[in-house]
């Protein structure tokens, strides 16, 4: 008999229910559910029940904001949230992240989304990367991968918003409208509710003679110019906490049941001899003293919008009013704004100043991120020190090319600051700020074209798309070099070495040109066939793009499978050897950029006739042999290391400046004889 037991006991916990539970992804995300309803409303969400009391909801984010991951592929999370706006559970439905292809695994993306299970959807989350540093309480980011971090959490959090708005769980203007406690007048000014500026009689009166007007008639003689004209205050009142307290509760339980969701209350008050009401709008309706603005876009206000009010509690006040913006002005409350005050010319209402009171909801009443920002905006807020740093480094580059020739006639000075600007490129910008560009950000773009191109993917990492923009620049005034010779930091890791090997006195090879010329095909080769297999597959463009060691050495720090370590270490090792072999034989970013090299619209790097003809001793002094047998600087070879034109301006270097010198020194000498100041031999 306890057999039978047994066995009903095991039927009982798979079937039917538990293997509903286990083998459906949308019940899992919102643990404890038995079933869901089927998708309705705008977006489509799934309510969730345990028999017939209802849990939450669960849905799809592409189905909620078409959600797109890094390389711009649909990215789907499936997402539970209770009624208590909790998130519940996160699994990946579907995505085409490249840091697949770069050393981290689905299980890395799947215990990242696991972290948001018991977060507020209207919370900000704050994302720790692997050195600690907050980018985004304590979510760690997947290793390697903020950027990706950032854009999961921010299609997670966003969409789970915009769905608690739609089945009514969130106010759907984004501010906390409900929250209540009883607050004095000085309370609402101490807080920030309300917000007031004085306006002095001396201001008004000094701006509008910088336009040739006049506040007060002559014949009312000197006013005293410190005086007030007005105190000007207003309060965003849509919310309890605001218009509860100011305007009583009575009144603003009125005016939110006669207004549809959606609809703002902004109360203006003012106090002192200037009104901000006038008397014309009685006669055409419109309130030329008053404008709103937000992000500079004006909402104009009229007698419609208009409720007089007398009995509040801010007192002593001349005048006050309630405006009412309804839902379809497209009014942001969650958004800062501005009333400005116009004072027109007490003859001429054509001239006229404005003063603005700038007005900001506290954040702690607006639910989730403060003001909405798009995820790239945020991160370039946040990383705004690391941006100056590198726009400084880039201006100083510029400065250092336009005056090249100032630099090129100083030899000590060239090589200190060649070598300080390489250090400073594989310490600061491939240590610590992984800015390396890559074929796979080309490859990126040239997918992004074919398909849906918007810039927010390209703007997500503000230092990449900064150094990009300088490269493109760079490609019109000097070509590929300023890139490749300057700013990548693996390229600089390989100078760097070299240098350290000639210290050392490790023997060095020369390859010689003519095998030189054919082996630097091959990195176009390579980045063609990147290219042409992107076109059928951008995972695997990303996996073959590892023939680049950027990612392994500079990106990961060699925290990668073994065969790229090794494949890297052997780079390295054969770059002590042959300078820069990478870059001349391999590189497919190089490449990339070699091709529209030759549009530049400028030659800055000087030569002289004599080069490749009598002379080639730039040639075998250029560091990936870029000078051509005719003396001609190759634009798809050249890193712009100004070493031929240190060679230039050198007279004890360069062969035709040693000429020119010897003969100046003869035709010295010689005059020096004539004068007698030398004896003749």
């Amino acid at each position: 008999m306890h057999r039978v037991i047994i066995v009903l006991a095991a039927l009982v916990l798979v079937w039917p229910g538990k293997a509903v539970y286990a083998g459906d992804p949308w019940l899992r995300v919102l643990p404890g559910a038995d079933r869901l309803a089927e998708p309705s409303g705008v977006p489509p969400v799934r309510e969730a029940f345990r028999g017939d009391t209802s849990l939450g909801f669960v849905f799809s984010s592409a189905q909620v904001a078409s959600t797109t991951g890094y390389g711009g592929k649909p990215l789907d999370i499936l997402i539970g949230i209770d009624r208590e706006m909790r998130i519940t559970g996160v699994e990946i439905l579907e995505e085409n992240e490249p840091i697949l292809s770069t050393g981290r695994t689905r299980e890395d993306l799947d215990a990242f989304v696991g972290q948001f299970a018991g977060r507020d959807v209207r919370a900000g989350i704050d994302l720790v990367s692997e050195d600690g540093e907050a980018v985004q309480p304590g979510l760690d980011a997947i290793s390697g991968a903020t950027i990706t971090s950032l854009i999961l959490a921010d299609a997670i959090l966003s969409t789970s918003r915009e769905v608690a708005r739609s089945v009514g769980l969130m106010s759907s203007e984004g501010i906390d409208l409900d929250s209540f406690e009883a607050l004095g007048w000085s309370d609402l000014l101490d807080r920030g509710l309300v917000v007031w500026r004085q306006i002095d009689v001396g201001e008004v009166q000094k701006a509008l003679e910088l336009e040739g007007g006049r506040l007060f008639p002559p014949a009312m003689g000197e006013i005293d110019p410190t005086s007030r004209l007005i105190d000007l205050f207003a309060a965003l009142a849509t919310p309890a906490m605001t218009g509860r307290n100011l305007l009583g509760s009575e009144r603003h339980d009125r005016w939110r049941a006669a207004h549809s969701a959606g609809a703002q209350a902004i109360w203006i008050g003012g106090a002192g001899r200037y009104s901000f009401k006038g008397t014309s709008w009685r006669r055409d309706g419109v309130f030329n003293r008053l404008k709103i603005v937000q992000d500079g876009r004006m909402f104009p206000l009229n007698a419609s919008m208009h409720e007089a009010l007398a009995d509040t509690e801010a007192p002593d006040l001349r005048e006050q009013a309630l405006f009412t913006l309804p839902a379809k002005s497209g009014f942001r409350p969650d958004r800062p704004f501005a009333v400005e005050l116009v004072v027109a010319d007490i003859s001429d209402p054509k001239i006229e100043v404005s003063f603005t009171l700038p007005v900001a909801l506290p954040e702690d009443f607006i639910l989730g991120e403060p003001t909405s920002m798009p995820v790239w905006l945020r991160v370039w807020s946040e990383r705004w020190l690391d941006i100056a740093v590198l726009v400084t480094a880039l201006l100083l580059l510029t400065t250092m090319l336009v005056f090249e020739d100032v630099i090129a006639r100083r030899p000590g000075i060239w090589r200190g600051v060649r070598a300080c600007f390489l250090i400073f490129t594989l310490v600061w910008l491939g240590g610590y700020a992984a800015a390396q560009l890559s074929i796979v950000h080309v490859l990126t773009f040239a997918n992004a074209l074919r398909g849906n191109f918007f810039w927010e993917q390209f703007l997500i990492e503000p230092l990449i798309f900064i150094l990009w923009s300088f490269v493109a620049v760079a490609l019109v005034l000097w070509g590929r070099g300023v890139f490749c010779g300057w700013l990548c930091p693996f390229g600089a890791l390989q100078e760097l070495l070299w240098a350290v090997a000639r210290k050392l006195r490790l023997p060095s090879v020369t390859i010689p040109f003519a095998i030189h010329e054919r082996l630097r095909a091959i990195k176009f080769l390579v980045f063609l066939g990147l290219l042409a297999v992107s076109l059928g597959s951008m995972t695997q463009a990303y996996e073959l793009a590892e023939v680049e060691p950027f990612k392994t050495v500079i990106v990961l720090r060699f925290d990668h499978a073994t065969m790229f370590v090794v494949y890297a270490l052997l780079i390295l090792t054969v770059s002590l050897f042959i300078q820069r072999v990478f870059c001349r034989y391999l590189c497919p970013l190089g490449a990339s950029l070699a091709l529209p090299a030759r549009l530049k619209q400028f030659d800055w790097l000087k030569r002289r006739w004599q080069c490749g003809q009598r002379c080639h001793t730039c040639a075998v002094t250029c560091p990936v042999q870029a000078i051509q047998t005719s003396g001609e600087i190759h634009p798809g070879e050249c890193i712009y290391c100004l070493r031929c034109q240190i060679n230039y301006f050198d007279d004890g270097v360069c062969p035709p400046l040693i000429e020119r010198r010897r003969r100046a020194e003869a035709r010295e000498a010689a005059a020096d004889r004539a004068r007698g100041n030398i004896p003749a031999h």
